[in-house]
């Protein structure tokens, strides 16, 4: 019974994925006035995400600083090489090739969702309250974030119909993420700190090393202070979080 609730509950936090449906009801025109702002968001959202959440989330599962911040500079590095792997070579036109950060956003997501899956299997062995309030959480998570991950699957050359196949099915690895968490459990304590840390090293890479380049583009003042307080406010957003229940 436990597990049929955990399930339900991965699989509505998959659905927060199309939070960015949104978007299919917005002109384009004005669409693509407002991506870079909703890739501001998920850069202050990944970095506050990273720095606020997963690497002390990380420390407190390991109790080790080597372990976390090795792992942290294990996906920074896999991240680097993983684009080297992806690269297509950059374009600022309407219709391009994909830019390499889309997938890489995938996969990062993905990660992330697994590791929201291992928390929600996790507390619903302790109680079905105590799943629930997690996933409460984590939706409250998700549902921005994903909506900035939208935003940068747009902006990286995918349509809006691609950008929502391939979200939602990175959102998806949240279900096999309550999975493991289940049948993992004894095991999963160390796993879980690794890749919070290794996520945490890769959302990192992204942010830094393509959302927040691509914000330098801007030549319009105010489009470009407006990006900067929309990047505040993903960091702001994510320092709030950290007072909500965990679960």
């Amino acid at each position: 019974m436990a597990l049929l609730q955990a399930f339900a509950a991965s699989f509505l936090v998959s659905l927060a994925s199309f939070a960015g449906a949104l978007a299919l009801l917005v002109q384009e025109k004005i669409l693509q006035k407002i991506l870079l702002i909703l890739v501001a968001f998920s850069a202050g959202s990944l970095i506050g995400n990273a720095f606020l959440h997963l690497i002390p989330e990380a420390l407190l599962t390991l109790n080790e600083h080597s372990p976390v911040f090795f792992s942290v500079l294990a996906g920074f590095t896999f991240f680097f090489l993983l684009e080297k792997c992806l690269y297509w070579r950059h374009c600022h036109q309407e219709h391009c090739t994909v830019h390499s950060f889309s997938y890489l956003n995938l996969i990062g997501d993905a990660a992330h969702n697994f590791i929201d899956g291992l928390i929600i299997g996790g507390s619903f062995l302790v109680s079905p309250a105590a799943g629930w309030i997690t996933t409460l959480t984590v939706m409250t998570h998700e549902i921005p974030q994903e909506l900035g991950d939208f935003g940068v699957l747009l902006y990286g050359g995918l349509s809006k119909y691609q950008a929502l196949a391939y979200n939602f099915c990175s959102a998806l690895t949240a279900v096999l993420g309550t999975v493991c968490g289940f049948f993992f459990a004894r095991q999963s304590g160390i796993f879980t700190g690794v890749l919070l840390a290794f996520t945490a090293g890769g959302f990192i890479y992204i942010a830094s090393s393509d959302l927040l380049p691509e914000l330098h583009e801007v030549r319009e003042q105010k489009q470009a202070l407006l990006s900067f307080l929309v990047f505040i406010l993903g960091l702001a957003f994510m320092y709030v979080l950290t007072f909500l229940p965990e679960g």
